[in-house]
């Protein structure tokens, strides 16, 4: 499952870097926070399941699924890019600091979910 603690840690570690989004785990998300569109996530879960839109302090659920007893964090909204008709995620693989793999992931919706179209790529020397 994919960890989604790394982000509040990453934030913490390296606050403000401009390839980083603001992101806090649930007990320490800002009061001041609702002024900004926000995304709940579950620490453990996958493929957009059990997110959520925080708008000026209201929550409104994106998609469902079996996550979400472990906690939450919360990570600013940044829209993903949209080609065509097409929202766009690029993910990466890492072992021992060295780049294996890439993948695209799209959706019809901002959301990249379970059904999305996804293309891997491996990397090689």
């Amino acid at each position: 499952l994919s960890n989604k603690a790394l982000l509040p840690m990453l934030w913490r570690l390296f606050p403000n870097h401009p390839n980083l989004l603001p992101a806090f785990f649930e007990d320490e998300f800002p009061a001041d926070g609702s002024a900004q569109e926000w995304i709940r996530k579950p620490l453990f879960s996958r493929e957009g399941a059990n997110v959520s839109l925080v708008r000026d302090g209201k929550e409104s659920i994106i998609s469902d699924g079996p996550y979400g007893q472990e906690g939450y964090i919360y990570q600013l909204r940044h829209p993903l890019p949209k080609f065509g008709q097409f929202y766009t995620l690029v993910g990466s693989w890492l072992i021992d600091n060295e780049s294996v793999g890439i993948s695209l992931r799209e959706d019809e919706t901002w959301v990249t979910q379970d059904m999305s179209r996804f293309v891997p790529h491996i990397i090689s020397n």
